[in-house]
């Protein structure tokens, strides 16, 4: 069933028809997002435009946007099973790949962002903007249509996450809820965070201004980040300072939002 190129999409067709057997309500339901489908394109574009549609932006309309995008950069796909992937091996709550294709936030809106990305670039900014518009009300995740996001990148929660128009999120990325990727005031140009591959971005923090977080960063819940973090460093606090070190090669991947012991006076002392 479906492409050899994405694993993923036949334990999660397998599983969707499990699903609808143990659960008739929701049958209907898995038949129009996964069941009917034989390829994870079509699956794609049904959940999210499911997901977005109201009464202004059908669903079919969406549904054939998404496609579009799709077929003139199959990136798009790509990269949508990769985040996908990401989410299954990060993600102990996941359960396999069904239940966040069908129902993570966080995962419908960075794909709606590469769609919207796309849109940007082709000069559609107007509908790029619609869209961006549209995540933001129903899924609370605000992204920049300019904004460039790498793969095999984990939004978890997805509620309040904003990231600016000259934001660059790199590969294997972990982003926790309210987490903002913002400037500093209403200066123009380059103004946004640019974050390196492998870092950790933990619940609630802000990092701010055109600055530089190093590959395998950690940052910690709450923080406030104003200036560039080294590559490996873990910083804490309000302005954030570092802490400590990474005791793993890639944060992003670990999870483990800890931080060193002793960092709270670590960051007091600095």
């Amino acid at each position: 069933m479906g492409d050899a190129a994405f694993p993923l999409w036949a334990s999660m067709h397998g599983e969707a028809l499990r699903v609808a057997r143990a659960e008739p309500l929701l049958s209907d339901y898995l038949h129009m997002i996964v069941g009917r489908w034989s390829h994870p394109r079509e699956a794609l574009a049904a959940v999210l435009s499911q997901r977005l549609a109201d009464p202004c932006l059908s669903r079919d309309r969406l549904s054939d946007l998404v496609a579009e995008a799709i077929a003139d950069d199959p990136s798009i796909l790509g990269d949508a099973m990769a985040d996908l992937e990401a989410i299954v091996t990060r993600d102990p709550a996941a359960g396999g790949a069904l239940t966040p294709f069908l129902h993570y936030k966080g995962y419908h809106a960075l794909q709606w962002h590469r769609v919207a990305h796309w849109l940007w670039k082709q000069q559609r900014q107007a509908l790029a903007f619609a869209i961006q518009g549209h995540v933001s009300q129903v899924l609370s995740v605000d992204i920049h249509p300019a904004a460039r996001f790498g793969r095999r990148v984990f939004i978890d929660h997805g509620t309040g996450v904003v990231a600016g128009e000259t934001a660059v999120v790199g590969n294997d990325v972990s982003i926790l809820q309210s987490v903002t990727l913002g400037g500093t005031g209403k200066e123009k140009g380059d103004r946004h965070p640019k974050v390196q591959d492998g870092v950790l971005i933990g619940a609630g923090a802000k990092v701010l201004g055109n600055i530089t977080i190093g590959r395998g960063a950690k940052i910690g819940a709450g923080s406030v980040v104003l200036k560039d973090v080294p590559a490996c460093a873990t910083v804490a606090g309000v302005p954030a300072r570092i802490v400590g070190w990474c005791g793993d090669a890639v944060p992003a991947l670990a999870m483990d939002h800890r931080l060193p012991e002793g960092a709270e006076k670590a960051a007091e002392a600095d």
